[in-house]
């Protein structure tokens, strides 16, 4: 039982890196659920409250931080909620439509469509796709970065 528990939790960490980038995988959540999933299958013994207080905090963290600072790089190039909504329906859909570069282009299409659509001109518009995709670059550094540190805690209170 214990090697499928560390197996299955070895996936679900895996699975939640990828997310950190690829926004149809769960990211943290699957991070998050691998702790729970070491517990029932292996032992929840190492795991005190002040645990969970940090992992919760971090979670909490990546969901509010993920979308700020995100909409925070269409801002700052200038663009408007339009271009936010824009280019969270493209980062979604991107990858579909354009596997392998729907991540990138997805977002930047999106937010250009969003500011075309309201009325911007394309010069803006262009850079409120630009700051979608610094953006999303920023946003998953954060990630990546916060959900390793989910994992050294993990591996620290376990060991």
């Amino acid at each position: 039982m214990i090697a499928l528990g560390w197996s299955l939790v070895i996936i679900l960490f895996v699975v939640g890196m990828i997310g950190a980038v690829y926004p149809v995988l769960p990211g943290v959540l699957a991070i998050y659920g691998a702790f729970f999933l070491y517990g029932w299958l292996i032992s929840f013994e190492p795991f005190t409250v002040l645990f969970w207080i940090i992992q919760t905090i971090i979670v909490v963290i990546i969901l509010v931080a993920d979308y700020a600072v995100s909409a925070l790089g269409v801002k700052k190039f200038g663009g408007s909620k339009a271009a936010i909504i824009g280019s969270t329906i493209g980062l979604i859909v991107g990858p579909f439509v354009i596997p392998g570069f729907g991540l990138i282009i997805g977002p930047f299409i999106g937010a250009v469509i969003g500011e075309i659509i309201i009325g911007t001109n394309w010069k803006k518009a262009v850079s409120a796709g630009v700051g979608s995709v610094v953006g999303f670059f920023a946003s998953s550094v954060v990630k990546i970065v916060l959900q390793l540190a989910m994992i050294i805690v993990f591996l620290i209170w376990v060991f």
